[in-house]
């Protein structure tokens, strides 16, 4: 602890971005406790005050085309002419010259510098020249006003889709998981029907080595991808691996175990891919890199592009496997040996040119897994889905994970990042990911943050940012402490929504954020400001007299759901099997809590009934008492949700099945079977079943704003 004093604190607290007070979901105020706010600052290395050493030009300069200035600083003796370049990403150079007495006085000696108009938008280096004193540069980022939307949306038109967990999806070739097979297999069921995008769970990186860490929330690292989603059979060099087909051969038991398991198993799946994707890419090296085909061309194109962090990610991925089989206990890389903590120590260098072909090996597998994404995400635009895959990234990473070890100065140790008490988990909430710090962010001209956009844009037509509130403010709960004593601490959140845009326009991808939760009012403004759609779910929206509010009162630029992977499927929640199981898993602090959620239950039934009396979709009369759940009922509530004005609707495929296992239990670990279970039967045989299809053929009405039951 600093054990700082209260000034000195208040100071600090300023400067490192941390929150004084916040309104709680129920709009109470709370101030934060001097104690965590204290214990933040400490995990942030920040000790003093930053001493005040300013600079001719900030770290990172990121201006829409409409804001084209910088800040600068000049130094206090008189300066004749300042000279401005600036080298474009295309290789260009764009100069202007300037007097101080042209400049607008910001302070004594800070100033306001126009840049030259008609800066394309894009990642360029600006460099300023003061006649006497070293030049002084930064980066530069000019970016578009808003983000990319496809102007049939923009114009009115409504879409629906599907949102899956790819890896709960059955086939009767599947190895035990949903993989990229099976995506295409639904991609060509679906887009037949009028679906217009297939929703995706995050696909980041897990750790190859520790497969039971299977969380799509708690990745290793949010650039990279899944290995276990990877079709074995789609790859090129199956075709002709002896090797590869021999052993598949001896393990169809095997298979068919896993693939007939109800939920699935990691270790399992696991243990039968990975020995045949290592056959596959020594394939690879005898008949493509060996032959330097136009194969290899490909993967070493791959390679190029994506650089140091694909190679520091298969390093760690390699350094993980090798650590997993030396005595005790390994669980990344905080149990390495000291030497390794350190992806640029001697120790790691020499290992990497010790095991130059394991770390290729598991690019080769990053490789196979983004070209077969994209190839799904081909196939679905030629299908005609006017979105194709929507995808989602999550807010954080696993703290033992390949992206904190790449990158250890981003990410503040000692803290996790949750979020406060709200309906979902009226205890708060830590999810054990470490947050970035703020300033070392923008220190590193927000790179990490572009990238892991870009990344996941490329072969999406949507993008899903999990937590959006992320890009404002994140709720800190320091090691030790309860999570309902966190402290929200601020990002730049326009310099942050900037680059979303940017990214979004260039990938042609539309962004939706997820606002579920304590929403800060710049947070809302800035969606409005960028066009970020919002998260609209059907339990959640009410009008200020606990009505359901009105499909034609839904925004417009946003998603609709009726329940999401964090919520319970429909069913569960009309019969109340959720309620049933937090009491089983002891997520509510007493039995008041208890009888009151169960009667705003009820009160929701009779609710949601009057909301869909009034629409027309159900006969029933207020003094009635609500129905027993059926899957009529379930089509009512959807279709509820798909007459209103949002742009874009999903449809979970868990309420089509009428499951009720929920897909996560907020505040869970170990106590519920998070992540794993499948569903229950094949959902491309579930879409040819007529009733399916006439549901699918309701929705289109409905998106068209006709009568679905006409």
């Amino acid at each position: 602890m600093n054990n700082l004093d209260p000034h000195a604190l208040a100071s600090l607290a300023t400067q490192y971005g941390l929150g004084e007070s916040y309104y709680d979901y129920r709009g109470e105020f709370r101030k934060f406790s001097d104690a965590t706010r204290d214990a933040i600052l400490h995990a942030m290395g920040a000790t003093a005050p930053r001493p005040h050493k300013p600079s001719a030009l900030p770290a990172v300069c990121v201006r829409t085309q409409e804001e084209l200035f910088c800040d600068v600083y000049l130094p206090a003796e008189s300066v004749d002419g300042l000279r401005v370049e600036i080298h474009t990403e295309s290789g260009q150079v764009i100069t202007a010259e300037h007097r101080r007495q042209q400049l607008q006085r910001l302070t004594d000696h800070s100033y306001q510098l126009p840049l030259p108009s008609h800066l394309p938008p894009g990642y360029h280096r600006l460099s300023l020249h003061v006649a006497g004193h070293d030049t002084a540069s930064c980066a530069l980022i000019v970016t578009p006003l808003r983000c990319y939307e496809p102007l049939s949306m923009q114009q009115g038109r409504r879409l629906w889709g599907l949102s899956i967990q790819l890896y709960t999806l059955r086939s009767a070739r599947d190895w035990g998981v949903g993989d990229f097979a099976d995506l295409k297999e639904l991609i060509r069921a679906a887009a037949p029907h009028g679906c217009a995008t297939i929703g995706l769970n995050p696909l980041h990186a897990l750790r190859p080595a520790d497969a039971v860490h299977i969380s799509p929330y708690s990745p290793s690292h949010r650039e990279f991808l899944n290995l276990l989603y990877i079709a074995v059979p789609e790859v090129a060099e199956y075709a002709h691996c002896t090797e590869a087909h021999a052993w598949v051969a001896k393990h169809q038991e095997q298979l068919a175990a896993v693939r007939a398991a109800q939920c699935v198993d990691y270790l399992g799946v696991a243990k039968l891919k990975f020995p045949v994707l290592r056959l596959l890419y020594a394939e690879f090296v005898r008949t493509q890199l060996a032959r330097d085909t136009p194969r290899a061309h490909a993967f070493r194109e791959y390679v190029s592009q994506q650089g140091e962090p694909l190679r520091l990610h298969a390093l760690f991925d390699t350094l993980d496997q090798y650590f997993s089989t030396q005595p005790g206990q390994h669980w990344g890389w905080r149990s390495w040996p000291a030497d390794y903590h350190d992806p640029h120590s001697s120790a790691v260098q020499t290992f990497a040119a010790q095991h130059a072909k394991p770390i290729e090996c598991f690019m080769y597998l990053q490789w196979l897994a983004a070209t077969q994404l994209a190839d799904a995400q081909q196939l679905a635009r030629e299908c005609g889905m006017a979105l194709g895959l929507y995808g989602d990234v999550a807010v954080g990473v696993n703290p033992n994970g390949s992206e904190v070890w790449s990158n250890r100065r981003l990410y503040v140790d000692g803290v996790s990042v949750g979020a406060p008490p709200d309906p979902l988990a009226l205890k708060g909430q830590d999810w054990g990911i470490p947050p970035q710090h703020p300033l070392e962010l923008t220190a590193q001209a927000y790179q990490p943050f572009v990238r892991m956009l870009r990344s996941n844009m490329q072969a999406a037509g949507a993008l899903r940012i999990d937590h959006v509130m992320t890009l404002c403010r994140l709720w800190w709960v320091p090691r030790g402490v309860e999570a309902t004593e966190g402290v929200y601490v601020h990002y730049p959140l326009d310099d942050l929504m900037k680059l979303v845009a940017l990214e979004s326009v260039r990938n042609q991808c539309l962004v939706i954020g997820e606002d579920l939760g304590t929403v800060p009012d710049a947070m809302r403004h800035a969606m409005e400001r960028f066009a970020l759609y919002h998260y609209k779910v059907l339990f959640f929206e009410k009008a200020h007299d606990g009505q359901f509010i009105a499909p034609h009162d839904y925004v417009q630029r946003a998603l609709a759901v009726v329940t999401t992977h964090d919520l319970p499927p429909f069913k569960s929640w009309w019969q109340g099997d959720d309620i049933a199981l937090r009491i089983k898993l002891n997520l509510y602090p007493d039995a008041a809590v208890v009888e009151q959620v169960n009667r705003e239950r009820a009160h929701d039934r009779h609710l949601l009934m009057q909301a869909l009396a009034r629409t027309d979709l159900w006969h029933w009369q207020p003094q009635e008492s609500p129905p027993v759940y059926s899957q009529a009922l379930m089509r009512a509530a959807y279709l509820y949700t798909a007459l209103s004005k949002s742009a874009l609707l999903v449809v979970q495929p868990e309420d089509l099945l009428g499951m009720t296992d929920p897909v996560n239990v907020p505040g869970t670990n170990t106590e519920h079977a998070n992540w794993q279970r499948k569903l229950s039967a094949d959902l491309c045989d579930l879409l040819q079943q007529p009733g399916t299809q006439e549901f699918m053929q309701a929705m289109n009405k409905a998106r068209r704003g006709e009568n679905p039951n006409g």
